[in-house]
Parts: structure tokens; sequence; C-alpha cells
């Protein structure tokens, strides 16, 4: 079966963009919905291990006890991510290419920006930018932290993106990668492809009118090299300290690394 949204080759970032584009105002309900919940879990762990406040992982790698001051978040999308790492206490940019998710993160930040204003809180330094993620719009050495959450998995060259990733970091600095995995068990993950394919394009139709919209999140995987594939294109780039935390049994995973300082 084909779908509309995955088209390997010059025409991925197109279709991509048009995918994100269609689904921006119901993104977050439909994670919601199609993951129980539970990506917020993920990128809580996510930001937790980002932060150096996460003790119970192992395999990820020696983690700083203090913040990064300065983070990327590639493929921001609505924001999660980007504004939990700024309550951490980060300066933090989220870059995404698709400017209907970035006027909902938008939307999100003037209505945190408001909460803030009336509790008399200090504000926190997010900003969102347009951007290709492998074309960082920044220099060689930027950024202590850089984040991307299910989104290596939707650029039209991931190693391409990794690359980008280690350049801009600082000498020591951190990449996390946050997305969908490869079960090593075969019938976790027939049940959980399954799913995929069965259920989840369900979501698309229900709240996009298109199933493809959402049937592009098991097309996209069948073709990524999952969290092995990218530890050990990572320690092909020399990154140092490289580690894969599977969450759930490996559906979804957190891969990490470190600049060698």
């Amino acid at each position: 079966m084909t779908n509309k949204f995955y088209v390997p080759g010059d025409q991925r970032a197109a279709r991509v963009n048009d995918l994100f584009d269609t689904i921006a105002t119901r993104y977050d309900l439909i994670n919601d919905l199609q993951s129980f919940g539970l990506h917020r879990h993920w990128k809580r762990r996510l930001v937790r291990l980002a932060a150096g406040t996460d003790a119970s992982s192992t395999g990820s790698g020696s983690w700083p006890a203090t913040n990064p001051a300065r983070a990327l978040d590639l493929c921001c999308g609505t924001g999660d991510v980007a504004f939990a790492l700024a309550q951490c206490g980060m300066s933090v940019i989220g870059l995404d290419f698709s400017e209907p998710m970035l006027a909902v993160a938008g939307q999100k930040l003037k209505a945190l920006s408001a909460k803030i204003e009336v509790s008399s809180a200090p504000p926190r330094a997010v900003r969102f930018l347009r951007g290709d993620a492998q074309h960082i719009p920044f220099p060689e050495a930027s950024f202590d932290l850089v984040t991307i959450s299910y989104g290596l998995r939707n650029l039209a060259d991931w190693e391409a993106g990794l690359r980008e990733m280690r350049r801009v970091l600082r000498p020591g600095g951190r990449v996390l990668v946050l997305d969908f995995g490869k079960p090593d068990n075969p019938l976790w993950r027939a049940i959980y492809f399954g799913y995929l394919r069965r259920f989840v394009p369900l979501l698309g139709r229900w709240f996009c009118g298109d199933a493809d919209t959402h049937g592009y999140i098991l097309e996209s995987l069948k073709g990524y090299a999952a969290q092995k594939g990218v530890a050990a294109k990572m320690r092909e780039l020399d990154f140092e300290d490289v580690g894969i935390v599977n969450l759930m049994g490996g559906i979804m995973s957190i891969n990490s690394g470190r600049r060698p300082a």
C-alpha cells in the first residue's frame, strides 16, 4: 500500500511538509489519542535526561550535573519539548519547517507569556524559527544541547541531520533523539506494527479527513534505521557516550550522544 505523504527521494521534504501543514491544528489531540497520553511521559523523560535529572537510566551515557545553558529543539512542532526545556532554565530555540505547526507553537507561547505576566514568575527564554534541520541556520558550536522529537525519521536524509546536529553542538554538548523505535521482540513488534497499521490511520480519517496522514507513521518507520541504526551512525560520526533508552519494550526510544570535548 502506498502513502501519498511518504515519497522517498527529492519529493520527500515537500510531502512531509504537506503532511504537517495538514495536521497542525489537530496534532496535539491525535498524539494524545494514539499514544493514550504517553507521549507526554516520553517527552518528560527526554527533558529529564537533558537536564541531567534522570538517575534511573542505564546505557544513556554520563550526563552533566548542571543544565545546558542554550538548547536547540529541532522539528519542534507545537513546542512541547521547547517549553519544557525552558522551564528547566535553558534558553531555547525551536526550529521547524512547517509554518502551521509554528503558528500553534506561537499561540502556546502567547498563552504561556500571559500566565507568566499574571503570576509575576520570571520569563522563560523560548524563540521559534522556521528552518530546515538538514541545514541548521546557526554557526558551528552554537548550542550545549540539541534535541529532536519525532523528527529525525521524517528527514529526507536523517544521517545529514545527525551531522548537522553534531556541527552546531559545542564541544561536550549533547544530542537527544526521541522517536518511534523497532522492538527486538518479534511478537511485540508485530503487535505494535499491527496497531500502527490498523488503528492509527483511523484517527487520521476521523480527525483530519485522510487516513494517510497517520498511516504515514508506519510507512516512515519501515524505512527508518530506528534506535540501533541511529546509535551506529552516532558512533560513526565520532559521538561519545552513545546510548539508547528503550521505552515500552522499544516501541519508542531515546538515542543520546555527546560531541567530544
